[in-house]
């Protein structure tokens, strides 16, 4: 499968063709996900809660953030790669936002970059990115960045309906390539995606968006105490992964690893 790019999505949209997606923020598992043939891969923020244990994704940062955008990257050549703008990134000013995604991209070789919310200054962070020539992705409904004020991760109901829609419209104008909708009721999400051209990335917002994205960690069974309603578990690695190194500890505890076989020019044992 060839690279993904903007127009791609675009078009995607357009055929009805779903655009499947997920997290990554290491090496190999960039490289199963092209193998995959996922869509667009992000390296979001929420590495400081899938890789760090983190509470939120509040203590990601640049810095952070860049070394494991740079593996993706090495991992997957060929997917399209999108790189969350953690907190405190762009929130400052349009130039400290542009900043922040160039380094995104010509340090990390990320293809875009994703923030968060559609109120007056995130569309002015937007507008100010995409002017410097970075494509962006817009992200509405749940923002795990704003937690703070919103009061915990909460899904975002009907009377919250009007606004979700007039900042994804706003974001569309403002230039964003494609949108999140996160936590959102399923009917929200059906009526923005059916009131913009752009695709919709749904997660935990129903049947209806133009493709969806998970948290690899969360898909695999590698998190544990995480099951909101949103989550289909496609694998228990974590399972299989205690298994494994239950295993190891073991054998290495009765001697049965290693054995001749992994030994460089083995030793003869006596009698044989």
């Amino acid at each position: 499968m060839t690279m993904r790019t903007v127009p791609d999505f675009a078009r995607m949209k357009a055929e009805g063709r779903r655009i499947a997606s997920l997290t990554a923020y290491d090496f190999p598992t960039a490289l199963l996900e092209q193998e995959a043939g996922i869509d667009f891969i992000l390296v979001g923020d929420s590495i400081a809660m899938a890789v760090l244990g983190e509470e939120t994704t509040l203590g990601a940062t640049v810095e952070m953030m860049l070394p494991h955008v740079k593996a993706v990257r090495r991992g997957a050549p060929g997917t399209f790669v999108v790189a969350d703008m953690p907190f405190g990134s762009y929130q400052a000013s349009d130039e400290r936002a542009v900043d922040s995604a160039v380094r995104f991209v010509a340090e990390g070789g990320a293809d875009a970059v994703k923030l968060e919310g559609g109120s007056p200054m995130p569309l002015s962070r937007a507008a100010a990115i995409i002017a410097s020539g970075i494509p962006v992705m817009g992200h509405v409904g749940l923002l795990p960045q704003s937690v703070r004020a919103s009061g915990g991760y909460r899904a975002v109901g009907a009377d919250q309906a009007g606004r979700v829609m007039s900042e994804a419209r706003a974001l569309e104008d403002a230039g964003a390539f494609a949108l999140v909708l996160e936590s959102v009721e399923e009917a929200i999400a059906r009526d923005v995606t059916g009131a913009l051209s752009i695709p919709t990335i749904g997660i935990g917002a129903g049947r209806f968006t133009d493709g969806q994205i998970l948290v690899v960690n969360d898909m695999l069974g590698i998190t544990r105490g995480f099951e909101p309603r949103f989550l289909k578990r496609y694998a228990d690695v974590g399972a299989g992964i205690t298994r494994a190194l239950s295993d190891y500890a073991g054998e290495v505890r009765n001697g049965s690893f290693p054995e001749a076989r992994h030994a460089y020019a083995p030793l003869r044992e006596p009698g044989k």
